[in-house]
């Protein structure tokens, strides 16, 4: 932390925690902090320093510190994100027009820059991540711009008027509208939340609907963003930067022969039925568990792997489906209409490349929602039910709007009546750019007259979210030769 120094000596460890025990816990009242005697960087004697490691549905696992000097009274409160560095780097683009805008939850974490272009302003990384409103990511902005501005009037008066300038756009940036009307506000902006870490969220008002204001880019971090967070050493030559990315292909490739020998392993035990157990380590709690994998051939399709995942310290339970062969020249668009609970009973696989409407339901599921899934229309839909209805953020609490939290239980409702077999006609669309989604054909090998099956050619923004825009196959064997007489 930033205000204190927690202290410790050989006769008072810090303590351990038991074989078994999460090292972070759902945050409820049974939950306890760790109290750590530190010292106070104000009168330097020592305080007291409680850290509690928890989850919240929004900031998956965060730390929560809170430091207290009893001498001097000084106090400092700090929230952490407790994730790993996702993939890739997020950029959330927010258009503010309403004050309900101004009113949408905001997590920043401390390596996310802020930015408002209309008014040429931008707020680099934070010490400490925060979570707050729009409304107050501005006030605090005001705040921290407005101090010494009486000394720089005397001082500096250029910039002086510079920093008055911006604070009245900001100032005039909370004047929103209550509701959009027919001209745009003069006041109206866009912010930018930009994330190397991928651990910021901007809160998503139309949920579970793609929002039209909020979008949302992933991108691949640059060499100054892998110093920022630590990644990269900054002090080494680019001739060792170079060995050490040469040695992760290497380390890249031997992944891969790894995977294709488990593969092998997995289809060997899949043709005597068999299903395959390896250790692995559970996502929840890091403990050891088991993963069982087995491949199962889909007719009229193709191979794909099933894997299911059980942790018996937390229950933590974890199904998906992984599609084999080769990439598709084209995507896939498979349209169903649904007629009657028969219907429902249809297999569908959903990858967890594709994505997936139900316009009479108002829901648009976007790719990579639920990862891979092999189950049955009704089933999906349930599967839909549980996950937007256990972990959708910000939809808890005394300060939701009560016409929001409405509307999302009267669509959960509309979901759950569905998947009853209750409403129809239907008509579900699933978009996968990777072609590995299937719903089954209930007339095969004839034509279903109820589906429709379109290809179409990816787009260059779709190639470039799989990655297929940078993979380089030529002389790739001869590059692997001569890789492996160089290791030699």
């Amino acid at each position: 932390m930033a205000e204190n120094m927690p202290t410790k000596t050989e006769e008072e460890p810090l303590p351990r925690m038991n074989a078994g025990t999460q090292l972070f816990e759902d945050l409820d009242a049974n939950v306890s902090a760790t109290e750590i005697e530190s010292l106070c960087m104000r009168c330097e004697k020592n305080g007291l320093t409680k850290i509690m490691l928890t989850r919240i549905p929004h900031f998956k696992s965060i730390i929560l510190m809170s430091f207290e000097c009893p001498h001097c009274g000084l106090q400092n409160n700090e929230v952490q994100s407790g994730e790993a560095l996702q993939e890739k780097g997020h950029r959330y683009e927010v258009k503010c027009t309403n004050k309900s805008d101004l009113s949408r939850q905001v997590v920043r974490n401390n390596s996310a820059s802020v930015s408002i272009p209309e008014f040429e302003f931008t707020a680099p990384p934070a010490t400490n991540s925060t979570l707050t409103t729009i409304e107050g990511l501005i006030s605090r902005f005001i705040e921290d711009l407005s101090m010494d501005q009486e000394q720089r009037k005397e001082v500096v008066p250029e910039m002086y008027t510079v920093i008055e300038t911006l604070l009245e756009k900001l100032r005039n940036a909370l004047e929103l509208p209550e509701e959009d009307g027919a001209e745009k506000s003069a006041n109206a902006f866009t912010m930018v939340v930009d994330d190397p870490s991928g651990n910021s969220y901007v809160e998503n008002l139309c949920v579970p609907n793609a929002d039209p204001k909020l979008s949302i880019h992933y991108y691949r971090r640059t060499r100054e963003q892998m110093i920022q967070l630590g990644v990269l050493n900054p002090d080494a030559e680019d001739t060792e930067q170079l060995e050490e990315q040469k040695k992760a292909q290497f380390n890249m490739r031997e992944e891969m022969r790894a995977a294709e020998n488990v593969m092998r392993a997995v289809k060997e035990a899949s043709d005597s039925n068999e299903i395959l157990t390896f250790p692995a380590n559970c996502s929840s709690c890091n403990l050891p568990c088991d993963t069982r994998m087995q491949m199962v051939n889909i007719p009229h399709f193709q191979e794909v792997i099933i894997m299911s995942t059980t942790c018996e310290k937390c229950g933590y339970k974890s199904n998906e489906v992984k599609c084999g062969g080769a990439i598709s020249e084209k995507g896939k668009r498979i349209t169903l209409v649904i007629e009657d609970k028969e219907d429902l009973s249809r297999d569908i696989l959903k990858s967890e490349t594709s994505s997936f409407n139900i316009p009479e339901l108002d829901l648009d599921m976007l790719a990579g929602t639920l990862g891979g899934r092999f189950t049955t229309i009704e089933g999906l839909l349930r599967q839909v039910h549980d996950e937007l209805d256990s972990r959708v953020p910000f939809l808890e609490g005394d300060s939701v709007a009560m016409d929001r939290r409405q509307k999302f239980e009267k669509f959960l409702s509309r979901l759950e009546d569905a998947a009853d077999g209750k409403i129809f006609p239907l008509t579900i669309t699933v978009e996968d750019p990777m072609s590995h989604s299937y719903i089954q054909n209930i007339y095969a090998p004839d034509p279903d007259p109820n589906m429709t099956i379109e290809l179409y050619e990816r787009s260059f923004e779709q190639n470039e979210d799989l990655g297929l825009n940078d993979i380089n196959v030529d002389n790739y064997a001869e590059e692997e030769v001569e890789e492996a007489k160089a290791s030699n």
